[in-house]
């Protein structure tokens, strides 16, 4: 696990929308400017969408056989250097080459404020889709700031509790998952069901989670999830923004499942004691 000296306890995030393309350089002028914007509301840590630097393959790239690969590693240097100089931790979205013929990762990058990659999560569930540009990973992601300890997803793999689960198992409080819900058909499930599920696995699994996605059209909008799994706050849809909110773990909320999750996660499905009764064993009786 990565850590911070500082532990508060209390963690102020920025999430972070603005309409991804396929232009590297313009991407880049949207992080940098939302970073900037992020250490002016005086956030610890600035949280992007999936692919946000890079683009994403099917809606912004045909084929990442000509992605710029220079003008990618020129940017994301950059936004190192800018992430030491304004003493932030970021969450970047954007894809990783691999070596030889192997299809790059999906990935969210880990910076540390000192300006340094200090991990790296790759989307561990590629949709059928994706699986024909990019490679899946096959690790979790924990890390610590100022007490809180974090996690990190990305987009599809919000249909797979298990991932939910195993971050809960490592102590995870806040999930930081990264969405590309974007340019879709006008009228999609997706705008109707992914913050719903979300909410369901923040309740569930008494999480905090950031959700963040691109602005670009046909989409839906940050969100910050409390673990009683209400949406907190968001922001306007279709429309750049930074979602400022804050993680106090001393604040409690209602958590129904709570007296008997960690028994439920170590196999023992039911609550309380059972009882040796034949009239309980004949289930045919009444």
């Amino acid at each position: 696990m990565i850590q911070q000296n500082k532990k508060s306890g209390q963690l102020l995030l920025a999430a972070c929308q603005f309409p991804i393309s396929a232009s590297i350089p313009t991407n880049a002028d949207w992080i940098k400017q939302q970073m900037r914007a992020a250490q002016r509301e005086g956030a610890h840590i600035v949280h992007f969408p999936e692919c946000a630097l890079s683009g994403y393959a099917g809606p912004d790239h045909e084929s990442l056989d000509d992605i710029e690969w220079q003008a990618l590693e020129t940017q994301t240097e950059a936004v190192l250097a800018l992430a030491a100089e304004l003493g932030l931790w970021v969450v970047l979205g954007s894809t990783h080459r691999l070596s030889g013929e192997h299809r790059p990762h999906n990935c969210l990058y880990l910076i540390s404020p000192e300006g340094r990659i200090v991990d790296r999560y790759d989307k561990r569930f590629c949709t059928t889709e994706d699986l024909e540009h990019y490679s899946p990973g096959d690790h979790l992601v924990v890390f610590e700031v100022n007490g809180v300890t974090c996690g990190l997803l990305i987009c599809y793999d919000v249909r797979f509790p298990e991932l939910y689960r195993a971050y809960k198992q490592r102590g995870v409080q806040v999930i930081f998952q990264s969405f590309y819900n974007a340019r879709q058909k006008k009228g999609g499930i997706h705008p109707k069901i992914i913050p719903v599920t979300a909410q369901a696995h923040a309740g569930i699994n008494y999480l905090y989670m950031s959700l963040t996605n691109s602005s670009a059209r046909h989409s839906w909008p940050c969100h910050f999830i409390t673990p009683d799994g209400l949406i907190a706050r968001k922001l306007p849809l279709n429309k750049p923004g930074l979602l400022i909110s804050r993680i106090d773990l001393e604040e409690s909320y209602y958590d129904a499942s709570g007296p008997y999750r960690s028994e439920a996660m170590n196999g023992k499905l039911h609550s309380g004691q059972t009882v040796q009764d034949t009239r309980s064993e004949d289930r045919q009786c009444y």
